[in-house]
């Protein structure tokens, strides 16, 4: 038989060995302990309620400019009900109107900053709780130090990775959250300007007519 050519690692399989004892994303996760589960299911929620807001969000802002495209609000949506209640105040004076509308308005807040601050909150805590998993992490560290020296560093692995993957995990959660509730203010505010825009209009022609 003739001569075939093969591949040689330098070092003799020693990398191919340490990259197969790479930790799986799973072992990863598992590193970061109590607080790196903690971290996650907050991180998991957070995206849930992120998606829930941007998603009604959307589908009511769509449905309020398609009212104004069309030239009429009707039916239960926020520019509607802001209609309704300038239909019904229409034989008041100009002062009296604009409380009526503004009090319309501000009875539509609340649906459309639902659970925002609660996103806040939890871009917020993330990153807390990694930086509480990192100083848990190093305690552990410490005490492996103090109670078998810094002979083996096996012994001091596992609070390292703890210190480690929990601030890890708090930023991976706290970005994206963070970026969502950008995006889910910006409709609510989008929802909000146009019927304060709509209410200062319906109130300048009720001006102009009396």
């Amino acid at each position: 038989r003739g001569m075939v050519a093969a591949p040689v690692a330098p070092s003799r399989g020693a990398i191919l060995n340490l990259f197969l004892q790479m930790p799986t994303l799973a072992e990863r996760i598992n590193q970061g302990g109590l607080v790196g589960y903690i971290i996650i299911i907050l991180g998991v929620f957070g995206v849930g309620v992120a998606l829930e807001r941007i998603t009604r969000l959307s589908r009511t802002g769509r449905a309020v400019k398609r009212q104004l495209e069309a030239g009429e609000a009707s039916g239960d949506t926020p520019l509607g009900r802001v209609w309704t209640a300038y239909q019904s105040n229409k034989s008041n004076d100009v002062e009296a109107l604009e409380l009526k509308l503004d009090d319309a308005i501000l009875k539509e807040m609340p649906a459309l900053e639902k659970n925002l601050a609660l996103l806040k909150l939890l871009s917020g805590v993330a990153p807390l709780l990694g930086l509480l998993g990192t100083v848990t992490g190093m305690i552990l560290t410490f005490q492996a130090i103090t109670l078998f020296g810094t002979g083996d560093p096996k012994l001091m692995a596992g609070g390292i990775s703890q210190a480690l993957i929990t601030t890890v995990l708090g930023l991976v959660v706290a970005i994206p959250i963070l970026l969502l509730h950008s995006v889910a203010a910006t409709r609510s505010r989008e929802i909000v300007q146009i019927l304060e825009e709509q209410a200062t209009g319906m109130i300048a022609t009720h001006a102009e007519k009396k």
